[in-house]
Formats: structure tokens, C-alpha cells, sequence
């Protein structure tokens, strides 16, 4: 027990260390912190800039990334998913770095028949290993409004969150070996695509073409993030100031947060690979030794 809590201290103390005041957040204009980078058209930016639009047909879908790339922070958009059938369709946002070796914290969410629910499948990759997937259902239509999907990312842990409540904990387990994204920038990226051969009952139900263009719609994307740029971090060790109490920097999860994420993994997670003893027969991956 002495040894968890001095590692903990540790982290806690690197926290401080990197973290400055230099913290970036954005919540600008899509035009301004965002490109779209492909889909011919079918990704736009109305309102001012302050809704972004992708769309699916047949031919192509859309996406696209941030100006900016992040090595740690907290990244909240609002989401309205496809709408109807949706079935074949995925909606992935997502960070990631770039390169073979990449890091990446994965939302997606599969489409499904119309009156069933979509699927929000989560993974983790750190130098290019992936392979830590949970599935959710959702606890409200993310069709009918906008919701808030936040990821919490720094030294010491990765949050998922939906409208703030906390779905999944991925930790920082280095000290038995796992490797943590914390030396890769990131982007944000989204994309509409097809993948009717594997999103929906496994590629058993393949997109209804009749119902396209398909449309996803985003707003309010807030990144109070460290930046990174031309090789070094917005969030510098030199400064004197501390991390803000409270903030993304030092976030984990207090009771409430435990309660909140025991709830959802109880009544709407529906895949873990931490139990997934068919795939894993040598045991359980290392970091699923512990409980969020």
C-alpha cells in the first residue's frame, strides 16, 4: 500500500511540474479551429461557424480534424448523431497521433436499425496497439438533441465522458508495464463513413442507401488543452503557477464519479475486454487487473 501511494504522490507531483498556466482553451468557431479535410463538400461549416455538418452517401463520406494538436487536456463537443436508420453508418471522434507507433482515444458510434439503439464503442491505443474495447448503449436517444462527449486526458488517467457523466477510466499502469499515451501530441479528428461490414450486428445489416445523405451535426467544441507546437508544449515546466484546483489536470474521479461510472457499467455497458476470456485464454490483459 505505501508503494501505490507513493506512486501516486509521484504522479500527482509530475502533474504540477508540466502543467502551467499556459493552458490553452478554445471554444472559437469551427471555421477557425478546424478543417475539413475530406468528403467533397459534404462536410460544412454554417451558422457563423458555430455548427459543423458531415455527410454520408453513397459515393463518400466527410471529416474532419483540428488545427490544433493537444498533449493533455480536456476536449468536449456536442454531438447530434444520424438520425432514422442508421444502420451500417459510424460516427468516430476521436483523438490521435500520427505515425505507426500512434496513440489514440477512440468514440465511435454505430448505427443501428431505426428504434434500436446505437452503440458507443470506446478503445485506447498506445504505440500502435489497440485491443481495449468497452461498447455502451446509452441512457437517452442521441439522435433526438445534442450531447456533450469529453474526453479527460492527463499524466495520471483517461476519461470518457458523456454530458459529464464518467463511463470509462483507462489509468496510468506504467508502473506494471502498460504504456500510457503522454509523449505523443494528438488532434482531434470525426468522421461519417460506412462500414456496413462490420458496424451493426457484426455487417448482418448493411446501409440503406435509400435513406442517404446521412447527416451528423456538431457544436460547441471546447479544448482547454496544453498545445502543442513546434516541438514543445504550451503547458512548459518553467512557470511557477499551479494547476488549477479542480481542473482536467489533476481530475479523477471523486464518489459521485465512482457511483456514476458503476452505474452505467452496470445497466449499459454490453462489451469488456477485461472479461472477454475467449479472446484473452492466457489471461487477462495487465491493466484490467485493477478496477476503475
Amino acid at each position: 500500500m505505501a508503494v501505490y501511494i507513493c506512486h501516486r504522490i509521484s504522479e500527482l507531483l509530475l502533474v504540477s511540474l508540466f502543467v502551467s498556466s499556459f493552458v490553452v482553451s478554445s471554444a472559437g468557431t469551427f471555421d477557425g479551429d478546424c478543417d475539413i479535410m475530406w468528403g467533397d463538400h459534404r462536410g460544412k461549416i454554417l451558422d457563423k461557424g458555430k455548427l459543423l455538418t458531415l455527410s454520408l452517401d453513397q459515393i463518400s463520406g466527410s471529416g474532419f480534424q483540428s488545427k490544433r494538436e493537444y498533449l493533455f487536456g480536456r476536449i468536449d463537443m456536442q454531438l447530434k448523431l444520424v438520425s432514422g436508420n442508421s444502420a451500417g453508418t459510424v460516427t468516430a471522434y476521436y483523438l490521435s497521433s500520427e505515425g505507426t507507433n500512434h496513440d489514440e482515444i477512440d468514440f465511435e458510434f454505430l448505427g443501428n436499425l431505426s428504434g434500436q439503439p446505437y452503440i458507443v464503442h470506446t478503445n485506447v491505443y498506445t504505440q500502435g496497439k489497440g485491443e481495449r474495447e468497452q461498447q455502451f448503449y446509452l441512457w437517452f436517444d442521441p439522435t433526438k438533441d445534442f450531447h456533450t462527449y469529453s474526453f479527460v486526458w492527463n499524466p495520471q488517467l483517461i476519461i470518457f465522458l458523456v454530458d459529464n457523466t464518467p463511463i470509462r477510466v483507462f489509468h496510468n499502469e506504467e508502473s506494471i508495464g502498460v504504456p500510457f499515451p503522454k509523449s505523443q501530441p494528438m488532434k482531434l479528428y470525426s468522421s461519417l463513413w460506412n462500414a456496413d461490414q462490420w458496424a451493426t450486428r457484426g455487417g448482418l445489416v448493411k446501409t440503406d442507401w435509400s435513406k442517404a445523405p446521412f447527416t451528423a451535426y456538431y457544436r460547441n467544441f471546447n479544448a482547454n488543452a496544453c498545445v502543442w507546437s513546434t516541438g514543445s508544449s504550451s503547458c512548459g515546466s518553467t512557470s511557477t503557477s499551479s494547476p488549477t484546483p479542480g481542473g482536467w489536470q489533476t481530475q479523477g474521479l471523486d464518489a459521485n464519479g465512482r457511483r456514476r461510472l458503476r452505474w452505467v457499467q452496470k445497466y449499459f455497458m454490453i462489451y469488456n475486454y477485461c472479461t472477454d476470456f475467449k479472446r484473452f485464454p492466457q489471461g487477462h490483459p495487465r491493466e484490467c487487473q485493477r478496477a476503475s
